[in-house]
């Protein structure tokens, strides 16, 4: 009989991808099953290995798409197949969050589990919007209680009455569409109509937002303010407190940017745009596919060759990787000059051992032609490994001046069509989304129509890599956007650090 293996309840935190504990971090570094839902953030998804088995079960209040036996009997089922699981949970598994009945399936079969507490989003959230919970002489205890129910035997009014006694402060979970009820019951029960109260939408996430008010007027605040779920319900006299961070604003402090391409380059631009102070949903749905023996005819006949043209650090990274994999001599190169299309692909380069002898002075496919014309000498050979799907315009411009060259599209760039479909239903969460190549803008619109295209491109601000990429999306319905100007990573932290302080001087 095959060894059970081990199923880790995870607590994700509240939101904020960064209030995870170091060991729920560990926990899915290592796991080789994921499963997730709406209450925690698809943000930790770059944090799992790619070989990772990723199953949504998308959960949230009032909208289940699996009923809580179905995940029990994933769990028990997964477990038994002897696989490292993750049930990654929002806030903590043990606070409202039905890790009890998980664990009491996994006991049933005898199934190794661990649960791994989370930050529950009863003091996050407060805590983001500048509310203790608990306060020397306002309030000396605090109480978490859910806003709903599943028991009929056991209705929200019949507590209402016990907890508009409590002097403490008072925090309702997953409340928010019965408000009326609760306010109506806490007023009727004495609670005072001019007690605070707070309502704390989306909660330690870069679009938190803060309603405050009283019991007497609150309702009709949340109806004009027009506060969604997720949100928290909190009474009591912390509520009227306000110690809100002062720490200096980042440049990109609120910003919620989805970040698509290949896990390489998506995983860098992520990282450069947290530390400006972004909040980012990374979505690598692309894909290489790479034909690399295209490459052994070129490189059996190098010595005909006098330069090497990369135009993307995709084409630099599998050119050498096919090298070693043919086992061919790096000094066997020693002749070639290399050219490369910008910055970041230069250096790409150098994690090879080899300094680019010519960047153009504007990084695009367009410069890159025309300076090289004039560089390299018309007796000399190019060797240009490249992506299929890559810009003509190089080639067109090498064509129109007579000069010698070999093309070679030995790789592709396709979409992983589940990581498409999750990007696709969570875009709608972003402000900003960034396309690094226009491979990646056909492959996100290839299956929609270009009314469709447009209409989701409407809903947010496209950031692109360059010129060559904003084309593409412009060939599919896109109106205005955010343009790098030089093909690079720090071209579009910049173009989006420019933008906001634009936004910032308007205001």
């Amino acid at each position: 009989m095959k060894k059970a293996g081990l199923v880790t309840l995870v607590g994700a935190g509240p939101g904020d991808e960064m209030l995870i504990t170091r060991k729920g971090f560990r926990a899915l570094e290592d796991c080789e099953v994921l499963i997730y839902d709406s209450l925690s953030s698809d943000a930790f998804l770059k944090y799992i290995p790619e070989t990772c088995e990723k199953i949504y079960v998308g959960k949230r209040c009032g909208q289940h798409s699996m009923k809580q036996e179905e995940i029990n009997a994933l769990l028990v089922e997964k477990g038994l197949e002897g696989k490292n699981v993750v049930r990654l949970k929002g806030g903590d598994p043990f606070v409202f969050g039905r890790g009890g009945e998980e664990v009491l399936a996994l006991q049933e079969q005898g199934i190794p589990y661990e649960v791994i507490p989370g930050v529950t989003s009863a003091i996050a959230a407060p805590a983001y919007a500048g509310i203790p919970v608990t306060h020397r002489g306002v309030s000396r205890s605090f109480h978490v209680i859910t806003g709903h129910t599943a028991s009929l035997d056991n209705p929200l009014a019949d507590n209402l009455e016990i907890l508009a006694k409590l002097k403490g402060t008072l925090i309702f979970l997953m409340g928010l569409n019965h408000l009326p009820e609760i306010v109506d019951g806490l007023r009727k029960n004495g609670k005072p109509e001019e007690s605070p109260v707070a309502l704390i939408e989306n909660g330690t996430l870069p679009n938190q937002r803060t309603v405050k008010g009283t019991l007497k007027n609150i309702v009709e605040l949340a109806e004009k303010e027009n506060v969604v779920s997720p949100a928290i319900i909190l009474v009591g006299e912390v509520a009227a407190l306000s110690m809100k961070s002062t720490k200096e604003k980042l440049p990109l402090d609120g910003a919620m940017i989805g970040v698509t391409g290949t896990a390489k380059m998506a995983g860098k631009l992520s990282k450069r745009l947290e530390m400006e102070g972004a909040s980012v949903l990374q979505y690598p749905y692309l894909r290489l596919e790479s034909r690399a023996d295209l490459l052994d005819k070129p490189l059996e006949q190098l010595q005909t060759y006098q330069w090497v043209v990369f135009t993307s650090s995709n084409a630099v990274r599998l050119f050498f990787g096919h090298l070693q994999v043919r086992r061919i001599d790096i000094r066997q190169l020693s002749h070639l000059k290399f050219a490369v299309i910008g910055s970041g692909t230069g250096e790409e380069l150098q994690r090879f051992g080899i300094f680019p002898d010519f960047l153009p002075s504007e990084y695009t496919t367009k410069v890159l032609g025309t300076e090289l014309v004039k560089v390299v000498g018309t007796k000399e050979r190019m060797l240009i490994p490249r992506a299929k799907r890559g810009s003509k315009e190089l080639t067109q411009i090498l064509y129109s001046h007579n000069m010698l060259f070999d093309e070679v599209p030995f790789y592709d760039v396709v979409p992983d069509q589940g990581e498409l479909q999750n990007f696709a239903d969570h875009m709608k969460e972003c402000e900003f989304v960034t396309f690094e190549s226009s491979s990646g803008v056909d492959g996100f619109f290839g299956l929609d129509s270009k009314e469709n295209a447009k209409e989701r491109l409407s809903k947010v601000m496209p950031v692109c890599i360059g010129e060559g990429t904003a084309d593409t999306l412009s060939k599919w319905g896109a109106g205005k956007m955010l343009v790098g100007n030089d093909n690079t990573i720090e071209g579009m932290v910049s173009v989006l650090k420019a933008y906001f302080s634009g936004k910032e001087h308007e205001s």
